[in-house]
C-alpha cells in the first residue's frame, strides 16, 4: 500500500527539487526516497525506474521553459523579442540547472508526449524568429543557432568562465544584438 502522502506527482516535484539542487547526475532513487522519508522500494508503487524519473523530470523542464519562453516574447517582434526569449532562456536555465541538463537531449523518437513537449520549445524559438522571415531551412539553422549561443552562455556563466573586467550583462546584450544583426541579414 502507498504511503500516506506520497504521490507520483509528489516523487517527481522532489526529484526535480533534488535535481535543480545538487544536479541531475547526482538525483538517484536514494536520494529521493529519503527526501520523502520512504524506502527505495516505496518509490517502486509510484514510478518505474530512475529513467521514469528523469524522464518526468525532462518533460516538466520542456513544458516550464516552453512557457517561460513563449511569456517573454508575448507583445515583441526582432530584437525585442529575440532578447526577451534570451534572458528568459537564460534565467530559467540558471534557476533550474537539473532541469535544464534533463532536456539537452533530443527525445527518443518513439516517446511522443517528450517530442511534443520538446517539439513546442522548439516551436516557440520558430515562432520568435518567424519576422526574421528565414526560410525553413534556415530557421532550422537559426534554431539551432541560438540554442548553441544561449547554451554556452548559460555553461560559461555556470562555471565561472567569465573573468575578464567586462560586465557580463553587458555581453549578453552585445551577444543578443549579434544574432539579430546575423538574423536581419541571413540569406
Amino acid at each position: 500500500m502507498p504511503r500516506a502522502g506520497v504521490t507520483p506527482n509528489g516523487v517527481i516535484a522532489s526529484a526535480v527539487a533534488l535535481a535543480d539542487a545538487a544536479g541531475l547526475d547526482t538525483m538517484t532513487l536514494g536520494a529521493v526516497a529519503r527526501s520523502l522519508g520512504v524506502s527505495v522500494p516505496s518509490l517502486y508503487k509510484h514510478v518505474d525506474s530512475l529513467a521514469d524519473v528523469r524522464r518526468s523530470i525532462g518533460l516538466r523542464a520542456a513544458r516550464s521553459l516552453r512557457e517561460k519562453l513563449a511569456t517573454s516574447a508575448v507583445g515583441k517582434s526582432g530584437r525585442d523579442a529575440l532578447g526577451a526569449m534570451a534572458m528568459s532562456y537564460r534565467e530559467w536555465a540558471s534557476t533550474h540547472p537539473g532541469q535544464y541538463q534533463a532536456i539537452q537531449s533530443a527525445p527518443d523518437p518513439e516517446d511522443a508526449e517528450m517530442l511534443l513537449a520538446a517539439g513546442d520549445v522548439v516551436a516557440t524559438i520558430s515562432a520568435v524568429l518567424s519576422g526574421y522571415h528565414l526560410s525553413e531551412d534556415a530557421t532550422i539553422d537559426a534554431i539551432r543557432f541560438v540554442r548553441s549561443v544561449l547554451h554556452g552562455f548559460v555553461g560559461l556563466v555556470q562555471a565561472g568562465g567569465f573573468k575578464l573586467d567586462r560586465d557580463v550583462e553587458a555581453s549578453f546584450a552585445a551577444m543578443i544584438d549579434g544574432l539579430h544583426l546575423t538574423f536581419v541579414s541571413w540569406g
